[in-house]
């Protein structure tokens, strides 16, 4: 299956690109499909940052599916 990785601010910055596609097999958890991108990103993101799967805060062992999109969202800071 294959799903959409979308990357913001420093984290598209680090890995040079705002989005990506991952191919994985069904029944892929987030946290599986994180280390996978943290494998691809050669160690440039937190190994376990806040996430979305179609623009809902997600859980690491949220199951994805054919078509999601995951955002990795970086910290914000603000006051």
């Amino acid at each position: 299956m294959t799903v959409t990785v979308l990357l913001f601010a420093s984290y598209a910055e680090q890995l040079g690109k705002n989005s990506m596609t991952l191919e994985l097999p069904e029944g892929t958890r987030v946290d599986e499909a994180l280390s996978r991108i943290q494998t691809a990103a050669a160690g440039r993101l937190p190994p376990k940052p806040m996430v979305a799967v179609n623009q809902t805060y997600a859980k690491g062992s949220d199951i994805l599916r054919a078509g999601d999109e995951l955002a990795i969202i970086p910290p914000v800071a603000g006051g």
